[in-house]
């Protein structure tokens, strides 16, 4: 494992950390900013507008400058928005800087994703995608941490934001070891990202439909992360504290499959381990309208994140081979702006159907949005030729530490 790899999965923890911080921070925030509790539902939206964002400018960014000098940016955009919200006293202030945090992290997943896509094998996207719950996880350890040592929801802002800039000074340092590496290998003659426009991207066959799979997919994933705890309570008649500690089983249940995936992904191919996640997926999914024992419900809360696992990185990880080494940052940057648009847009939807008296429609949500996704996958493998490679897989860099 060389050193881009290291930081690659370093990069990729770190835009970890801020996720899930705004959410365990809420409740002593919206008292102290004097705003009403919903309003983190406004910070988060401009959140997940700056990641869009960043996926839809990200390939001409990373032409521009190269992907490691574009993820040192991107920290640095980072840390300063981390530390905007750390001294801010008006939640105005907040949503200023919450576009440029999101942007930042938007930028650096888009760019970390397409070098792994374009360097490394199968093995290391599944467990680079479990890594960002590892990011996740301690994030939230810290900012409880500075809530119950000192009081403060900044500190915890703060602890993050130096954290960002410690990372920064190590890349700036490898810099050269990022330059030394072509961004593209060599694919027909040529080692330049060929920047797309929207329109051209949708021109290239199987663009329309990853995007339809993508945008389904990680709104089932948003919307079983929002509302499942919900459905527990007040459908499955689950006790409010047994239902959270029953979605961080099913979150375990993402973040191990992933870390399984990677070494199921020494004999299957990444089309093998998209359907079968969703096969998976889609099993969990229908158990959910079974009047289970709460033990069985439990299992099936778990099988479902191990379907969840793989579709996401091996859809990602099998860009280049779908849609060319040229391309594939292009494709890349459209494929992120989808996965924000639908974990940002699809859970608010059902949110609007339930409206307090409806949450037994949620295995049916779920159902259909799985029935939405499933033959627009098949639709994909159908459009790029029965999912044979445009180009050849790329062997991993060769950089040594």
């Amino acid at each position: 494992m060389n050193l881009l790899l290291i930081l690659c999965f370093a990069a990729f923890i770190s835009i970890g950390l801020p996720n899930s911080i705004l959410g365990s921070a809420w409740p002593i925030m919206y008292q102290d900013l004097h705003v009403s509790i919903g309003n983190a539902g406004i910070i988060s939206m401009i959140i997940s507008g700056g990641m869009i964002l960043s996926g839809l400018t990200s390939a001409r960014i990373i032409k521009r400058f190269g992907t490691g000098t574009t993820i040192v940016v991107g920290k640095a955009i980072m840390a300063a928005s981390l530390i905007g919200f750390a001294v801010s006293d008006h939640f105005l202030l907040l949503c200023v800087f919450a576009l440029p945090l999101g942007f930042g992290i938007g930028v650096i997943d888009t760019g970390v994703n397409g070098f792994i896509a374009l360097h490394y094998k199968a093995r290391y996207m599944s467990w680079l995608h479990s890594s960002w719950a590892v990011g996740a996880a301690t994030g939230t350890l810290i900012m409880s941490f500075g809530i119950r040592q000192w009081g403060t929801w900044e500190s915890g802002y703060l602890t993050i934001a130096i954290i960002q800039i410690l990372l920064i000074g190590i890349l700036i340092i490898t810099l050269p070891r990022w330059k030394s590496v072509n961004d593209v290998p060599a694919d027909n003659g040529t080692t330049e990202h060929h920047v797309l426009t929207l329109k051209e991207l949708i021109r290239l066959p199987g663009v329309k439909q990853t995007l339809i799979v993508i945008f389904g997919f990680s709104g089932i994933q948003g919307t079983m992360g929002l509302w499942i705890s919900s459905y527990l309570v007040l459908v499955r008649k689950v006790p409010e504290a047994t239902a959270a500690r029953w979605v961080v089983f099913h979150l375990a249940g993402v973040m191990v499959g992933r870390f399984l995936s990677g070494f199921l992904s020494f004999k299957m191919t990444d089309k093998q381990l998209i359907l079968s996640g969703l096969a998976l997926s889609a099993f969990g999914i229908a158990l959910l309208f079974l009047p289970l024992l709460n033990t069985l419900l439990l299992g099936t809360l778990f099988l479902i994140g191990l379907g969840f696992a793989p579709i996401i990185p091996s859809i990602y990880h099998s860009t280049p081979t779908h849609f060319g080494n040229r391309f594939s940052q292009s494709v890349m940057g459209v494929q992120t702006a989808s996965l924000f648009a639908g974990s940002t847009f699809v859970p608010p939807l059902f949110g609007l159907i339930a409206q307090e008296k409806y949450y037994g429609l949620f295995p049916y949500f779920l159902a259909a949005m799985i029935v939405l996704v499933i033959p627009t996958v098949f639709l994909l493998y159908r459009s790029i030729r029965g999912g044979e490679a445009l180009s050849e897989p790329q062997d991993e860099v060769s950089a040594s530490d």
